[in-house]
């Protein structure tokens, strides 16, 4: 679960990521599957977002973690990041 703003999941998210910006997560909450573990993040590790929409999501009854990582050291460890821009 990306938790950042729309426009940075489009330059570049984790596979398979979906985006609900932290702002967003309360009206969205149905989009999310009950019945496996959501692993939230955003820009790194000093960013909050990730920790707290983990912590709100295990508060409505899901499975839930924090990566501490964000995009950037995701792609600086040589794994692959999606774009979801055209261009």
């Amino acid at each position: 679960l990306d938790v950042r703003p729309s426009d940075e999941f489009g330059t570049a998210h984790l596979p398979y990521a979906i985006s609900i910006p932290v702002g967003d997560l309360k009206e969205q909450l149905q989009k999310l599957p009950k019945d496996r573990e959501i692993v939230a993040y955003c820009r790194g590790p000093y960013c909050v977002w990730a920790k707290d929409a983990a912590e709100f999501l295990r508060h409505e009854g899901f499975r839930a973690s924090h990566l501490r990582d964000g995009v950037c050291e995701w792609a600086a460890s040589g794994l692959t990041t999606k774009s979801s821009k055209a261009g």
